[in-house]
């Protein structure tokens, strides 16, 4: 989703969903600018309010579904949503869907590094597919881009991280699995709240019930957003009176876009670079760079911003191993196990996204890579035909 505060299911059908990062032991203090690992099943959305913290209704104590489902009815209507609209989205739910608390429940184990979680996900199939995407897409890309000031390729890279492209946004019937969750107590609040977005989504007439699908989670469409972001950052690029984020090209470009440049994408800017870090140097920024705060694990496993004179000064190298420009805007380091990005203020933007560095790096190298095009195919050669 998104987002902003939310919780999603990824969509790509290659990473399950993500629940609010659980703990992480504590880093050795030579490490604690580097990114933690995280379970594969975290690896996406941040910030829904962890368990403990959800409403303390218990499972001894909460209604009945059906007795839940009514006083929902209630408020929906208090809340102007149409009539005929509470009853087709809410009538035909009897009971919660079990697989919606199976996936909620479920916290996988496998830990990925940063430099694993990359390659696994930018391997040159989906590159390959990436580039293919964004040379058909270019022109609308284009378009939106310049609109609102975001980068074709940042735009393209998203899209592909979140639904592979449009390819897979989602099977799960929104408001269904919203009510679930809403009954459900470990995050009860947040969830009800999304469910009354998704029915005014409803009542607007975005978007028709039987194709309101996405996550487990309710995120929805090729952009993934939660209720909640869509009706914040949702556009109607085509003005056809539908912000159709699960079908139509330019409004779920547009909604991206538009996400971004409300979070502070800066116009013209980039999200960052990889450089080199020796690990005498990598001691020394943790003993003299202080760290971010945040309520997100991701901003709290990465420095504070500083002038690149500044990292010059501690020993950050480019790739090529010669200075940091000096020309460059405010960045701040994010590490994994080996490799080293500086990354500037519109990173921000992308880690609003999904609160999650893996995530972030990701997006920020598949966009670099669509930068290379599309090399056509060889020609095959031609036989001769042998002389008699």
């Amino acid at each position: 989703m998104i987002i902003g505060a939310a919780l999603k299911g990824c969509a790509t059908g290659i990473m399950t969903a993500a629940v609010t990062p659980t703990a992480v032991p504590p880093t050795p203090v030579t490490q604690s600018f580097r990114v933690a690992v995280m379970p594969v099943a975290q690896a996406f959305r941040p910030a829904v309010p962890p368990p403990q913290q959800a409403a303390t209704t218990t499972a001894d104590t909460r209604p009945s579904f059906s007795e839940w489902l009514a006083g929902v009815r209630k408020e929906a209507l208090t809340l102007g949503i149409r009539q005929e609209i509470v009853d087709e989205a809410l009538s035909n739910i009897d009971e919660p869907m079990p697989v919606i608390l199976e996936r909620d429940r479920a916290q996988a184990e496998t830990v990925f590094a940063l430099e694993t979680y990359v390659s696994r996900r930018l391997t040159p199939k989906f590159v390959k597919l990436a580039r293919e995407k964004y040379a058909s897409q270019r022109t609308l890309l284009d378009q939106v881009g310049e609109k609102y000031g975001v980068p074709p390729r940042i735009i393209a890279a998203i899209w592909g991280v979140e639904s592979n492209f449009g390819r897979f946004s989602g099977v799960r019937p929104t408001i269904t699995a919203l009510a679930t969750l809403a009954w459900d107590p470990r995050r009860a609040a947040f969830f009800r709240g999304e469910l009354f977005k998704a029915l005014e989504i409803l009542n607007r007439g975005d978007i028709e019930l039987a194709r309101m699908r996405g996550s487990w989670a309710g995120a929805m469409g090729q952009v993934q957003f939660m209720p909640s972001s869509y009706l914040l950052f949702a556009e109607d690029y085509d003005g056809d009176g539908r912000r159709d984020i699960w079908s139509t090209p330019g409004d779920v470009f547009a909604s991206i876009a538009n996400y971004l440049k409300g979070r502070g994408w800066n116009a013209g800017g980039s999200w960052g670079r990889e450089v080199k870090i020796a690990p005498d140097v990598a001691k020394k920024i943790v003993n003299d760079v202080d760290r971010r705060n945040g309520s997100c694990q991701a901003t709290r496993n990465m420095t504070v911003a500083l002038p690149a004179k500044r990292w010059s000064e501690l020993g950050v190298r480019a790739l090529n191993g010669k200075s940091l420009p000096n020309d460059l805007p405010d960045g701040a380091i994010v590490s994994g196990t080996k490799q080293h990005y500086l990354v500037f203020p519109s990173y921000d933007a992308i880690l609003d996204y999904n609160c999650s560095h893996s995530y972030a790096i990701t997006v920020g190298l598949l966009a670099d890579r669509l930068a290379t095009p599309v090399k056509p195919a060889a020609a095959a050669p031609k036989k001769r035909t042998a002389r008699r």
